[in-house]
């Protein structure tokens, strides 16, 4: 029962299953992660909860070919640096295509994943993954 009432928790928290973020609708800034005041306007900004839609593309990346043990089944692969279609950058792994494939510029968009596993119980953890969005739709993203 116990087991049960923490999946029901995990399901609960908005950020696992979403990008969430901030909007400064006094300079008009999208913030990831959340910040308790805009880096542009300091007090003077009016932030609000944002969830991002998890479109964007390539701005840079790296091959993993050496990871840490509870990494090693997945090598190679790729970490990247996302921008989102709404200006903030973020940091995740790239998925659902060979590392070859990966490219500055490419277009993605957000998918939820399990990232771990951890405790006696083997609690999952899921986070966010991207993966290419001609892989997706079948056809590139304006």
């Amino acid at each position: 029962m116990a087991e049960h009432g923490v999946a029901q928790i995990w399901r609960k928290i908005k950020s696992i299953y979403n990008i969430q973020g901030n909007h400064c609708k006094t300079c008009d800034t999208y913030y990831f992660p959340p910040r308790p005041v805009c880096p542009e306007c300091r007090r003077k900004g009016v932030l609000e909860d944002y969830r991002f839609k998890g479109l964007g593309k390539i701005h840079t990346f790296a091959v993993v070919r050496q990871a840490p043990d509870t990494f090693k089944r997945q090598v190679p692969y790729v970490v990247a640096q996302i921008e989102l279609d709404e200006g903030a950058r973020l940091t995740g792994q790239i998925v659902n295509c060979d590392p070859e494939e990966v490219e500055i510029g490419m277009r993605v968009r957000a998918c939820f994943r399990k990232i771990t596993e951890f405790g006696d119980k083997g609690i999952i953890v899921y986070g966010y993954k991207f993966e290419p969005v001609l892989k997706v739709t079948g056809h590139p993203y304006p």
